[in-house]
C-alpha cells in the first residue's frame, strides 16, 4: 500500500486506506520488486521502498500468525504439549499440527500430521511459546473450524517470506483442508 507520503507500507490485512500493490507472499519475488522498482511502476508514480520492508513485513505476518493461534486457544480450539497434542490427534480432533522447527527430531516424530490436515513445522519453540503464553512450546494442534483455516493460510504467507538458513523457505509437510 502506498501512503500519503509516497512511502511502500505492507498492508497485510488489506485494510489501509489508499492505493494498494497486491504482490504474492514469496520473498525473492518481492526482493525482485524493490530492486527492479516495481512498486513505483505498480504505483504509476515513483514511491519510497524504506530499508528493511522484508523483514518488516515478516514481524508483522508473524504477529498475525501468533495472534490467530492466541485466539484458537482462548477458543479450546488449540492446545500445546505433548501429552494434549496426542489425545487431540488420537480423537481426531485436531486439523493442524504445530511443530517447533527447533525440537528434538525424535520428539516430533512420535506424532503424526491428521490425515485430512496440515503440519506446519517452521516456527521456533520460542515463536509458538509466545503464541500461547508461554516460554517454548514444541508441539501443538489446532481442531477443524474457520481459526484452523486462518492459521493455515496466515503460516503460507509468512512461510512464503521467511528464509531459512538463508535458502528458500521450508516445504510444508502434507496438503489438505484444514
Amino acid at each position: 500500500m502506498v501512503g500519503p507520503d509516497d512511502t511502500v507500507y505492507p498492508d497485510v490485512a488489506g485494510k489501509l486506506p489508499g492505493r494498494g500493490i497486491y504482490v504474492t507472499a514469496d520473498r525473492t519475488t518481492l526482493e525482485k520488486a524493490v530492486s527492479k522498482r516495481l512498486f513505483s511502476r505498480g504505483a504509476k508514480k515513483q514511491v519510497q521502498v524504506p530499508d528493511g520492508l522484508l523483514d518488516l513485513l515478516e514481524t508483522v505476518l508473524l504477529k498475525r500468525l501468533q495472534d490467530a493461534i492466541g485466539m484458537a486457544r482462548k477458543a479450546g480450539k488449540a492446545m500445546a504439549g505433548y501429552e494434549k497434542v496426542k489425545i487431540m490427534l488420537d480423537r481426531g480432533e485436531a486439523r493442524v499440527l504445530m511443530q517447533a522447527s527447533d525440537g528434538s527430531e525424535r520428539g516430533k516424530g512420535k506424532l503424526s500430521t491428521p490425515s485430512d490436515g496440515k503440519w506446519i513445522g517452521f516456527l521456533t519453540a520460542d515463536e509458538l511459546g509466545l503464541a500461547f503464553g508461554k516460554d517454548r512450546v514444541i508441539h501443538a494442534a489446532v481442531a477443524s473450524g474457520t481459526l484452523a483455516r486462518r492459521i493455515v493460510e496466515e503460516a503460507a504467507r509468512l512461510q512464503g517470506i521467511r528464509q531459512i538458513d538463508g535458502s528458500t523457505p521450508a516445504a510444508e509437510k502434507d496438503t489438505g483442508n484444514a
